[in-house]
């Protein structure tokens, strides 16, 4: 699992009222609405082809890729950096984004292997669509929902992967239960994030603006 540390709001507890988590969720959704829309922009995070050869993504896992895919990656890792996916295996990818690790992934499996990509916000969902038309994919499925709610049943993947998500959901413990629910029991993760390694104030846990970010 690879993290990258950075003081970053602890997860939301039990006292949050549901108001305060639909407001962080249309945040965060409105901040990568534009990463995947205006990837150009400029952002305070390192976004695209740029990203990518910060993170250690060789050429040959982008080669072929549809651009936009590549223009919108905003993240903190390189998932396949732990290891390469094999022929045939059933893969998750956790806040799939406009959908370049998706891509990678369903190259790696093969036909004869599936990715179900994951990701809330409908502008990244587009691009990663659209990047599996382009490439003609026939094992890529992809749903728009919450990490927190795995779209697959019990002891089905063969790994996860993810990519600088984690971070941004306010009930972990609910995530990596959800994790270890589909995962089969051999199953792995390969997981590039943020973590925290002193306790956080208050304050910043409710300041959307720090989650946002």
């Amino acid at each position: 699992m690879a993290l990258h540390e950075e003081n970053v709001p602890d997860p939301v507890n039990d006292s949050q009222p549901a108001i305060f988590l639909e407001t962080l969720r249309c945040e965060i959704k409105r901040e990568y609405a534009q990463v995947a829309t205006e990837p150009a922009k400029g952002f305070h995070f390192h976004t695209g082809r740029p990203l990518a050869e910060i993170l250690g993504y060789p050429n040959e896992l982008l080669d072929g890729l549809p651009e936009p895919a590549i223009a919108s990656l905003a993240g903190t890792g390189n998932p396949f950096a732990l290891g390469p996916l094999n022929r045939g295996e059933r893969v998750i990818d956790l806040g799939c984004g406009a959908g370049m690790d998706t891509l990678i992934a369903a190259r790696m499996v093969g036909p004869e292997g599936k990715v179900v990509g994951i990701d809330m916000t409908a502008e990244m969902l587009d691009r990663a669509r659209a990047g599996v038309a382009a490439m003609g994919l026939t094992n890529v499925e992809l749903h728009q929902g919450y990490i927190e709610e795995i779209p697959v049943e019990d002891e089905w993947a063969d790994v996860i992967i993810s990519n600088g998500v984690i971070n941004l959901a306010p009930d972990k413990k609910k995530v990596f239960h959800e994790m270890h629910r589909v995962l089969k029991p051999d199953g792995r993760l390969q997981i590039g994030d943020i973590v925290v390694q002193k306790a956080v104030p208050e304050s910043a846990k409710r300041n959307i603006d720090l989650w946002a970010g």
